[in-house]
């Protein structure tokens, strides 16, 4: 993944999901859970990049980060409990969507249907 309509596109492939742009800044677009309005993904540009927010089990965020030195942690969020994800190609398509499938099923979204 490299673009960010690649992971609005693999987000709205989960139940109950919409897009939002809550700052009224299109650099930032979200992926919620309709259920409880909760964000499992934050797209955003940054330094030339585009990059991912997801939400990780804190047991697992050494892990991501220690296996993929590019992952660092959320941007502008809680550095425990999420992982920012650069989408330049360093790490693999099926890892990216397995975190961002991780990140919906902790706020509440379940299993991917």
């Amino acid at each position: 993944m490299k673009e960010r309509r690649e992971v609005l596109d693999y987000g709205m492939t989960f139940q109950d999901v919409y897009i939002d742009t809550p700052f009224h800044d299109p650099n930032w677009v979200l992926l919620r859970y309709k259920k409880n309005r909760k964000a499992f993904a934050w797209t955003y540009e940054r330094n030339g990049t585009m990059w991912v927010n997801v939400k990780v089990d804190p047991q697992w965020r050494g892990f991501w980060r220690k296996a993929y030195p590019s992952i660092q942690p959320g941007y502008h969020q809680n550095k425990e409990h999420w992982n920012s994800i650069p989408l330049d190609g360093r790490i693999p398509d099926e890892i990216i969507k397995r975190m961002i499938g991780e990140s919906y099923d902790l706020i509440g979204g379940g299993k991917k249907q």
